[in-house]
């Protein structure tokens, strides 16, 4: 195969959407991963009861494997489409992967607030606050540490 037509291969919708999927995909995981781990080292293996809980409510707290596994797979869902929304938004956004750093950062303060403030009202738990300012500035360097950037960097290594 010449090299123009690898090069038109790559530039076609194949190519395009196969990175797409490795970006979303790479960043995700890397998110999920860090996220999970750092709730766990923060609140405890319980963590994916939590989230469970913000789809079947109060009761999932005395779920067993299965309503664990939901959790998991749900903070998983949830770390893959932060991804894919950034990534969506960097292909008409050209400075989201020209400055990933700073364009992290605040997407993970985005990622924070969005969650906070109306995703959890709106679960199945409608935790509304209100928050100490102790969870609340935690929360945002977390996820502005630990979500914000792994998505910036993957969708600007991994997006072309």
């Amino acid at each position: 195969m010449s090299a123009h037509s690898v090069a038109a291969i790559s530039g076609s919708g194949v190519g395009r959407k196969r990175s797409a999927l490795l970006a979303i995909g790479v960043g995700g995981l890397i998110v999920g991963t860090l996220d999970l781990t750092q709730a766990f080292i923060l609140f405890g293996r319980k963590v994916p009861l939590v989230i469970a809980a913000g789809l079947l409510g109060p009761s999932a707290f005395e779920g067993g494997l299965g309503t664990y596994v939901l959790g998991v797979c749900l903070h998983f869902f949830i770390a893959g489409t932060a991804t894919a929304v950034y990534y969506s938004a960097s292909r008409r956004l050209s400075f989201l992967t020209e400055h990933p750093l700073v364009s992290g950062l605040f997407y993970g303060l985005a990622v924070e607030l969005v969650m906070s403030y109306v995703v959890l009202p709106l679960s199945a738990l409608h935790s509304r606050g209100p928050y100490e300012l102790h969870d609340v500035l935690q929360g945002l360097l977390v996820h502005m540490f630990i979500v914000g950037l792994p998505i910036s960097f993957s969708v600007r290594r991994f997006g072309k």
